[in-house]
């Protein structure tokens, strides 16, 4: 790997190199290295800047795209401690294939992300199967849309960006429970050390004794994290992030249309299909580390080099809930992928230990500012090198029993088989060399343009070792938008994206099984405007995507055949306000519309309708209402959902609903000391609903959302 690595690298290396040479002796003011996105850039739940739509942070009304920003101050609110938690308040998320207890999977304006490449810490690629913990995030950034040139090779839905806490002098502790008597602390230390303050700490260290509602998914989880920042020089910044987290749950398998035409009724979320007593809980083991070095060679240029590895291992047992061939009205089915008109389901033992998956990453960049005649420029160009690697066991899924959606399921021995061995599934190298200028005309017109020369070599295997598919390419990702500002605090943008996203896996009742297919270009225009009032900004985005449609095609014989046929085209409109409305009452809301439908793939009855799992309206509201009386707030949101179908062909349809949370946030001194007090309850009206009708590997899922929640958190800042 190492001199493949190094072609990509070596034009910005000897460039980096002749600056080096050139620059004169300069005598530039001390940098102390602090956190750029912290409560500075931030007034609660509004943020002014973001780093995931480019190089560094970049204010939000320059950014031409739609970028929703999470801050601290929302994530503690909220008391999130999974990103679904986080992700509800933005309109144009949903959950696709979050079960509780496994690594949660997201819908971002209609398209599902990818857990090989659409998830981030400070800008640097991750193994997205894992939960990534929070207690050390500084907030949480979404960038939604085709980014091709901030990711390279991405699902069109967009890119989730965690931004960890920097150096900082905090002492604090936070304990908390829920109605379960779930059992939480964690602990946030920094500071500033050295004799002249160069060295800065923050750790940070969490344990949860997992209390679900539903029965038998109980859990635990330990996690601690270290970010060293180092002022070497007057020149030269050091940035250090590491983070371990082992957690431990039994996962929740979710319900599946009754005969392939229905809904589930009463069906309970607090119920755990197809539980046993003996089957073991999924563990998932993930380390996750970065480093970022800046030079700064003038007040105008500055080169960077920055290297991250992700690694996370699962092991992924589960009496797992899929299809009736045990029901005797699911006789005759080839596949019957559904369970039984009367509830009856199939129970499996599924066994995948030691299941790794590891993203290495490594980019060098320079940017700089300069002025060609009357334009001014701020370019950026690099190069970057990405491997990701799956090594996983052969299929174990066996067997053992039956249930019923409506009774609790017998005792079942399990399986007697050996494990196979781990082999490598996937090997992916994506080389890349990029560059992005912003030139200014005057203090009215922006053009932010970029390109992304993308070169992707991967190889597959199948279960018996042998190749399943070799595929190289090469392909050039363009960006280019428009910017006009008629007044400072009021942008105006268009633009256009293109990406490049991995090709999907036929499952495994198709007749190609296991193939993956070729990767997929995806094309995106969008139009929008930003205003930033005195303590509130306000945004609106009209978009359309383009993407080639990947699906499990139906052969009129009862079997399927996994093509790329047709596409999908969804168009959607969506409106933010984060800020102050009055002094005391500050919101997070953001609404959204989307039309997606399927076109030209050759199966008439997956077109004309709504795409699956994507409703046509969402609407999320979190509030802060600070009351006279002092240090008391009242939190309370909504999350509204219309109906979205349950089934590619359009006929099962899951109603919409609106949820309602309340709560409260309390300021106080306890024995001299900082205290806050925060209590949450979540869908107050217990509302019954399904939160997630998508699917997953070729199969489709029903998964409850969570009944009427509690929780309560005590923070104490020494």
């Amino acid at each position: 790997m190492p001199h493949r690595l190094a072609r990509p690298l070596m034009p910005l290396g000897l460039a980096v190199s002749c600056a080096l040479q050139a620059a004169e002796p300069l005598s530039l003011d001390a940098v102390q290295i602090q956190d750029t996105l912290g409560p500075a850039d931030s007034d609660g739940y509004r943020a002014t800047q973001a780093k995931v739509a480019g190089p560094g942070a970049a204010p939000l009304l320059d950014t031409p795209a739609s970028v929703s920003v999470f801050t601290q101050a929302l994530l503690q609110d909220r008391q999130a401690r999974l990103l679904s938690e986080v992700l509800r308040n933005d309109a144009s998320v949903g959950e696709a294939y979050a079960p509780v207890g496994y690594y949660e999977n997201f819908t971002v304006r209609g398209f599902s992300l990818n857990a090989g490449n659409s998830y981030r810490i400070n800008g640097h690629s991750i193994a997205g199967e894992q939960n990534v913990a929070l207690e050390n995030k500084q907030q949480v950034e979404l960038l939604k849309g085709v980014s091709g040139l901030q990711g390279g090779i991405a699902e069109p839905g967009g890119v989730v960006n965690y931004q960890t806490k920097r150096a900082e002098d905090v002492r604090s502790v936070t304990v908390a429970t829920n109605e379960h008597g779930e059992r939480y602390i964690a602990t946030d230390l920094g500071g500033w050390f050295g004799a002249e303050r160069q060295f800065g700490l923050r750790a940070n260290l969490a344990h949860e004794d997992i209390r679900s509602y539903v029965a038998h998914a109980d859990g635990q989880r330990d996690f601690a994290s270290l970010a060293l920042d180092w002022n070497i020089s007057e020149r030269a910044t050091l940035q250090l992030d590491a983070e371990y987290q082992t957690r431990e749950q039994r996962s929740v398998p979710g319900y599946q249309l009754l005969g392939g035409t229905a809904l589930p009724h009463d069906a309970s979320p607090r119920k755990r299909l197809g539980h046993q007593s003996g089957s073991n809980p999924v563990g998932i083991d993930s380390l996750n580390f970065g480093g970022r070095f800046e030079y700064r060679f003038s007040d105008a240029w500055t080169g960077s080099l920055s290297a991250s590895r992700s690694r996370v291992v699962i092991d992924d047992y589960s009496s797992f809930a899929w299809g009736c061939y045990g029901a005797a009205s699911c006789a005759g089915e080839a596949v019957p992928n559904h369970f039984s008109a009367e509830g009856d389901y199939d129970i499996y033992d599924y066994r995948s230990p030691d299941d790794t998956r590891r993203n290495d990453e490594v980019e060098a960049a320079l940017s700089g500012r300069f002025s060609t005649g009357s334009l001014e420029h701020e370019l950026t160009f690099g190069s970057s090198a990405l491997r990701r690697t799956v090594d996983t066991r052969g299929t174990f899924n066996e067997f053992v029993g039956s249930g019923n959606i409506y009774q609790t399921p017998d005792t079942f021995a399990l399986a007697d088989k050996a494990l196979p061995h781990t082999e490598r599934r996937l090997d992916s190298r994506q080389y890349g060399l990029f560059v992005n200028d912003r030139i200014r005309f005057d203090e009215h017109w922006q053009v932010v343009a970029g390109a992304r020369q993308v070169y992707l070599d991967e190889q597959a295997w199948r279960e018996d070792g042998s190749d399943l598919r070799h595929t190289r390419r090469s392909l050039v990702l363009p960006q280019a938008a428009l910017i006009y500002k008629p007044q400072d605090n009021l942008s105006l943008y268009t633009s256009y994206s293109k990406g490049l996203a991995l090709g999907g896996t036929a499952a495994w009742f198709t007749n190609n099984a296991g193939e993956i297919l070729a990767p997929s270009v995806s094309r995106q225009l969008e139009a929008g405007i930003k205003y930033d009032l005195s303590r509130m900004s306000l945004t609106a985005a009209l978009f359309q995507i383009r993407k080639a449609y990947q699906y499990a095609r139906p052969e009129g014989d009862g079997t399927f055949t996994y093509v790329e046929q047709g596409e999908q085209k969804n168009v959607g409109l969506e409106l933010g306000a984060n800020g102050h409305l009055t002094e005391r009452l500050q919101i997070a809301a953001s609404v959204a519309a989307i039309r997606a439908r399927v076109q030209d793939s050759g199966t008439a009855t997956y077109e004309g309708h709504q795409a699956l799992n994507v409703p046509r309206y969402r609407g999320s509201l979190q509030a802060d209402y600070s009351l006279p009386l002092p240090g008391l707030a009242l939190l309370g949101g909504v999350q509204y959902s219309a109906a979205k179908y349950a089934d590619r062909q359009g006929q099962v349809e899951a109603g919409g609903y609106a949820l309602f949370n309340a709560g409260a946030r309390y300021s106080t001194r306890l024995s001299g000391y900082d205290t806050v007090w925060r209590l949450s309850v979540d869908n107050l009206f217990d509302k019954r609903y399904w939160r997630d009708v998508g699917e997953y590997l070729g199969d489709d899922y029903l998964f409850p959302g969570a009944p009427r929640t509690a929780q309560l958190s005590a923070t104490v800042n020494f």
